[in-house]
């Protein structure tokens, strides 16, 4: 029997897409069936004491380490300000803006403990951006980063909506929220939220064109911390993560703070952004043991890992984007450590398909983790036999709901999430991926994945970067064109061009190479490094 839900702003609840476009929820494992009535930050920050860890480090940054006690108590105020001061109500959307710090997580929390829907956004965002998340999302209150606050307040410009911005980073400063919380009483009651009720809103990195919003409910978040971090990461309490992905991306608000949470486990938080070369130092100075970030930092930051050593580190956690051999055999020479590939969705909130220390098989990103089911299918939705290219589908306990979209109906078919991957799966259930199935380049008849051409491509040591599209083509269909980043030292000219060409026909099936090929300074990505093809092919 579903709980009554006890958010009273029905906004988002009235707001989900209709039940034939819903993808079936599976939670058949034990540790899946959770209660109808919860509330996550409940589950993980206050019943950290009875599992014992009342008393380890949760957050971690240079000026200070908080306790899970600590986190609490500072949560709880936090809660008093959003409720009491700011009248903030169960179901309530709250915009969260700021970079990775103790400040957001806290801030973050109390809005879910609250029973707030938090609406993080990613720091680098401009105004018309973020105005229209705050014309999707429809927020009363923001709690903002002091550093960030110009191009909010030019977006709240005619949108009353949004009441109050309120920032929690300045400790000083009359009304910021961290004055206001230190004249409150730490001790809150969570909210009694229902399972489905809604924790927050995602939106989408905008690698495909619009952002879209997926919502996550409380079940949602907690089945996805039962799955992949019990099953394949296996944190232990002792584990300091660390990472570049912000806490506004699914990848890093897993990786970076539920995740640590569920497991008893610790995360550092840096004073500004990562640079590949602090991001090793970083792992050096704080102990850390396991780190997340994307494919190409990872590629920068061989070089430094090579130099300094990462002794501490124990896992090293790639998402994002696809993940070229290259690049994983280059972070293993220079870390001595095997990637933890995987592949998830905001849209599913985390990893899916993933393995681990010996499950790991190289070229592929690894099988479906326990809790989900996978499959790859034609455009019927037909399981297609093992080694054809076809869509990936996956169903499991977290599933899409985009808040009032028409793409819902392109996401879910028959129950089963179509993440737009193409993929291909052997006898033994292991996942290889080859392209976003929009990315797929049908030339003279052959199928090309984007991402392999790019793998041979970055074994050639010219190379730092690069990105392969489809141009279209009257006489091919299509060709595949490559637009490539050389390192220091090379020049793009004609000779290299060919060089490049001969070095992909050797390494793959010659008809897969590049028959054109652009040197640009420079690749577009999104602010959590995933490479945006669709600009390429517009360029």
């Amino acid at each position: 029997m579903t709980a009554t839900s006890a958010q009273a702003d029905r906004f988002v609840h009235d707001r989900l897409p209709p039940a034939d476009q819903l993808a079936t929820m599976r939670y058949e494992r034990p540790e899946l069936q959770l209660p109808d009535r919860l509330n996550l930050v409940q589950e993980l920050l206050d019943r950290a004491p009875a599992k014992g860890w009342g008393e380890r480090p949760l957050l971690r940054s240079p000026p200070a380490t908080l306790t899970y006690a600590q986190v609490r108590e500072r949560v709880d105020r936090i809660c008093r300000v959003l409720t009491e001061d700011l009248g903030m109500a169960p179901g309530n959307r709250v915009l969260l803006r700021g970079g990775n710090s103790i400040g957001l997580a806290l801030a973050w929390l109390a809005v879910v403990k609250a029973g707030g829907i938090a609406v993080a956004t990613m720091p680098l965002l401009r105004a018309r951006e973020i105005g229209d998340i705050i014309d999707k999302a429809q927020p009363t209150l923001a709690l903002c980063d002091a550093g960030l606050l110009d191009e909010l307040e030019l977006a709240r410009v005619d949108r009353p909506v949004l009441r109050a911005v309120i920032p929690f980073n300045t400790p000083n400063a009359s009304g910021s929220l961290a004055v206001r919380a230190a004249q409150k009483e730490g001790d809150f009651a969570p909210c009694p939220t229902a399972a489905d009720d809604i924790a927050l809103l995602a939106f989408t990195s905008g690698t495909t064109g619009k952002p879209k919003a997926a919502i996550h409910t409380h079940r949602d978040v907690l089945a996805a911390c039962e799955a992949w971090p019990r099953h394949v990461l296996k944190a232990r309490p002792d584990d300091i993560v660390v990472g570049s992905p912000p806490l506004a991306f699914t990848f890093g608000l897993g990786g970076l703070l539920l995740f640590p949470m569920w497991a008893g486990a610790s995360a550092y938080f840096p004073e500004g952004p990562y640079t590949p070369e602090s991001l090793v130092r970083t792992i050096h100075e704080v102990g850390a043991t396991i780190c997340y970030t994307a494919p190409t930092f990872y590629r920068a930051a061989a070089p430094f890992a090579r130099e300094l050593g990462i002794a501490s580190l124990r896992v090293s956690v790639s998402a994002g984007e696809g993940l070229p051999d290259a690049t994983r055999q280059l972070w293993k020479q220079a870390s001595g450590l095997e990637m933890l590939d995987g592949i998830g969705a905001t849209e599913m909130f985390h990893i899916f398909i993933s393995s681990a220390g010996d499950e790991i098989r190289r070229g592929a990103i690894g099988k479906a983790v326990p809790g989900y089911t996978a499959k790859v299918v034609d455009d019927d939705g037909n399981e297609v036999p093992h080694g054809t290219i076809g869509k990936l589908a996956v169903i499991g306990p977290t599933g899409c709901k985009y808040l009032e979209d028409a793409r819902q109906a392109s996401y879910v078919k028959d129950g089963w999430n179509y993440p737009g991957d193409a993929f291909v799966q052997d006898a033994d259930g292991y996942f290889c991926f080859q392209a976003r199935a929009d990315d797929m380049i049908i030339t003279a008849g052959y199928n090309v994945g984007g991402p392999e051409v790019e793998d041979a491509l970055l074994k050639h040591p010219a190379v730092a970067e690069c990105g392969v599209v489809g141009k279209p083509d009257e006489e091919r269909g299509m060709i595949v064109k490559a637009f490539c980043v050389l390192k220091p030292g090379h020049v793009g000219n004609a000779a290299m061009v060919k060089t490049l060409q001969d070095h992909v026909k050797a390494s793959i099936a010659p008809f897969k190479y590049p028959r054109e090929i652009e040197f640009v300074t420079g690749l577009p990505r999104t602010e959590t490094g995933k490479l945006q093809r669709f600009k390429l092919r517009q360029a």
